[in-house]
C-alpha cells in the first residue's frame, strides 16, 4: 500500500489511470487498525487497483480533500475524481462490492497476454 504524501499525491492519485482505493486512517484509531488486514487482502485480490493510504496525523491537508469527518474512511478515486467512499469499520465484502462497482469490464476480465 502506497503511503500518500503531499509530494507524491499528484503522481500516485491525480495522474493515475487506475482505480485508486485510499485508506484514510490514524495509527491511534482502533477501527482503522482493525480494517487494515481486510484492505491488505483486497490489495492482493485486486492487482489491477492501486491501494494507497493517508495518515491523517501526517497529511491532514490530503485528508481534507476528502472532507473526512470520521475515520476510517475508504475513498474510491479514478481520473482525479472522488467517486465514492465507505466510512467506519465495515466488512471486507462491503469494500469489495464498492470496488467491483467501479471496475471497468476490461479490469474485471483482463485479456491474457501471450
Amino acid at each position: 500500500m502506497i503511503e500518500l504524501t503531499t509530494s507524491n499525491f499528484m503522481n500516485e492519485v491525480e495522474l493515475s489511470d487506475k482505480l485508486c482505493v485510499i485508506d484514510i486512517y490514524a495509527d491511534w484509531c482502533t477501527p482503522c487498525r482493525a480494517l487494515a488486514p481486510a484492505l491488505e487482502e483486497l490489495e492482493r485480490e485486486y492487482p489491477q487497483v492501486k491501494f494507497c493510504k493517508i495518515n491523517v496525523d501526517k497529511a491532514r491537508n490530503l485528508a481534507e480533500i476528502f472532507n473526512v469527518s470520521s475515520i476510517p474512511l475508504v475513498a474510491i478515486v479514478r481520473d482525479n475524481t472522488y467517486l465514492d467512499f465507505s466510512e467506519g469499520l465495515v466488512p471486507k465484502e462491503n469494500i469489495s462490492q464498492l470496488i467491483e462497482g467501479y471496475l471497468t469490464e476490461n479490469e474485471r476480465n483482463p485479456k491474457e497476454s501471450f
